[in-house]
């Protein structure tokens, strides 16, 4: 059985809007998403003697996740990577994204999709996160619809991505946790 519930997180600064926080928990684990940037903030589960500890790293609170940081547990899009200079080609035309680490463009540029509020869904075993991201956000063709979803079943956590998009675009998402088995308080 999957229990989720449902709390505020912190509020975005200038009117910004809520980011709330999402715990999905099951009997051999629990993580906390957060709707700003589909961030897990913390994933507890059991090591061999039962006891349980939270394996990813990440903030107690919001102001963490504005701050510069290396992307904890955020999705990175709408390309995760590089791309090289900040261009590409697509059906012959090039484009220019900006340049947010020299001499590249990476994951997904100034505001990548890190860096926004998504909106929520709770389902029953989890929860799904949806946005829209407008032809030429952070300089990326074609209006591009995106869900992720993250579920639990059973001991798993399940995370889909679904993308589509108006036009041909380049799009590679994923989830960029940092994981310490140890345990997050337990030094690296």
């Amino acid at each position: 059985m999957v229990s989720v519930t449902r709390t505020v997180f912190g509020e975005l600064p200038s009117g910004g809007g809520t980011v709330e926080k999402f715990q999905l928990r099951s009997d051999q684990l629990s993580v906390d998403i957060i709707s700003w940037g589909c961030t897990i903030t913390a994933l507890h589960v059991k090591d061999r003697q039962g006891k349980a500890s939270d394996v990813v790293l990440g903030f107690a609170e919001l102001e963490g996740y504005l701050q510069k940081q290396p992307y904890f547990g955020a999705v990175v899009g709408r390309v995760a990577n590089r791309i090289a200079k900040g261009r590409f080609a697509v059906d012959g035309k090039e484009y220019h994204l900006p340049i947010n680490r020299e001499p590249n463009s990476l994951h997904g540029g100034f505001r990548g999709f890190d860096k926004v509020l998504w909106t929520p869904q709770v389902l029953s075993n989890g929860v799904q996160f949806s946005r829209v991201s407008p032809d030429g956000e952070e300089g990326y063709p074609g209006e591009l619809k995106v869900w992720v979803t993250y579920t639990l079943d059973g001991g798993e956590l399940v995370i889909n991505y679904r993308a589509q998009a108006s036009q041909t675009t380049p799009v590679n998402l994923t989830n960029h946790s940092y994981f310490n088995l140890a345990g997050q308080t337990t030094p690296i």
